[in-house]
């Protein structure tokens, strides 16, 4: 229930900055013509959708690779069956594209390679040399098996392109079991962060395809500046939730190595979204944004540590710092767009601070039937930042994300 009002808070909060972007606006700006540019569009959506799934997939396979490699069973099953949550909705994705037939038909096609994935997973952990060949094999024949079931579904999908791209897909993950396996931790997240970047090579063409293919059901293109902020700034944000459980997991699990490794990994994702930042705002937002978001991590490795040493007084002084924190975040957005008021960001960036709480205290307890639930939903609600921030900025640098076509 608590999950649920968050999310709906966080609904409502996004919904009144997209309404005060858009009527902060002139009267002759206050309908947009069809070349206005705008990340608010049914393609720019379902890019951004697909993606963000793609990219969760890999991140919630890494997790639960770690741990089965890790001989972790229970915190394995809890992953594994976030993981599938994933599947299914990816399965509801490509069913509200193709209907419930190719729904139906996709999510126990989709699982197949995850099966692979966990026989190569055992055998590197066996060091059986047979059951991981075998296992490679089974999943290059499988990108056969699901570039024709896309290609069947979509003339703008060439069957061996599709098998191309999800063969990278494979490779890009097989390289983060190996490190993992290895104990090579620093590569293991460098290889994490590429397979999950990987992603976008398979999501990008599927939604551009699907406009392509239904141009009346998903106005806009996918691929225009303002649809690419929104969809950079979602995967940005997505990465920083699922990376933070990570680094926490691997703190509380008392695995030094990894969690330098995986705070490593967060803090280049820290600067991966300041630069996007820049990108928009110039070089000065860019250097100031860096350090203030940085901060707040900070804040949250201080609830983990009050965590796990059982610091009540240091948990509630680290919560008290992130609300806070929530306010300055607020105040620089404000600051530098006026269609982004304090009030409504601190409040969503309060919310992400609220979400990714409980998957802390879930990684705690060691209720792992809890923590990938309450994963997904901290990942999924970064989204109520990133959307009004994508259009927010999209509608004060009109010119700069204007589309030529």
């Amino acid at each position: 229930m608590k999950s649920m009002f968050r999310r709906l808070t966080g609904v409502v909060a996004a919904v009144a900055l997209l309404t005060v972007a858009s009527t902060t606006t002139s009267p002759a700006q206050s309908v947009k013509s069809p070349m206005t540019p705008t990340s608010a569009t049914k393609a720019a959506e379902l890019r951004t959708t697909l993606n963000g799934l793609f990219g969760e997939h890999v991140l919630i396979a890494a997790v639960a690779t770690s741990h089965a490699l890790g001989g972790r069973e229970a915190a394995f099953k809890g992953a594994a069956a976030g993981l599938d949550a994933n599947s299914v909705d990816l399965s509801k994705a490509i069913g509200s594209v193709y209907g419930p037939d190719a729904e139906k038909a996709f999510l126990p096609l989709w699982r197949r390679h995850i099966g692979f994935v966990v026989d190569y997973t055992t055998g590197v952990a066996t060091k059986d040399k047979a059951k991981q060949d075998k296992a490679v094999s089974d999943l290059l024949g499988y990108t056969q098996d699901l570039g024709a079931f896309l290609s069947s579904a979509n003339p703008y999908l060439p069957k061996d392109v599709v098998a191309g791209l999800v063969k990278t897909h494979i490779l890009t993950l097989k390289d983060v079991i190996d490190a993992q396996a290895s104990g090579d931790f620093p590569k293991a997240y460098t290889a994490v962060r590429t397979a999950y970047s990987h992603m976008q090579m398979i999501g990008d063409p599927l939604a551009s395809a699907i406009v392509k293919q239904f141009p009346d059901r998903f106005a806009g293109w996918p691929d225009s500046p303002a649809s690419s902020l929104r969809n950079t700034l979602n995967m940005e944000l997505r990465e920083h939730v699922i990376l933070a459980a990570m680094t926490t997991g691997s703190a509380l699990g008392g695995r030094e190595a990894e969690f330098k490794a995986a705070a490593g990994a967060v803090d280049g994702n820290s600067i991966d979204i300041s630069k996007t930042i820049g990108m928009a705002y110039g070089p000065d937002a860019e250097k100031a944004f860096l350090p203030l978001w940085r901060r707040h991590i900070g804040f949250v490795v201080d609830y983990t540590t009050g965590v796990a040493t059982k610091d009540k007084a240091k948990q509630d002084k680290a919560v008290a710092d992130l609300v806070q924190y929530s306010q300055d975040l607020g105040a620089f957005f404000s600051s530098a767009n006026e269609k982004l008021p304090k009030q409504v960001v601190a409040n969503l960036v309060k919310d992400h601070i609220l979400t990714l709480k409980p998957v802390i205290d879930a990684q705690a307890a060691k209720d792992w039937g809890k923590v990938y639930p309450n994963l997904r939903d901290a990942a999924g609600h970064m989204q109520m930042i990133g959307d009004p921030l994508a259009e927010a900025t999209v509608q004060k640098f009109a010119t700069k994300f204007a589309a030529a076509r």
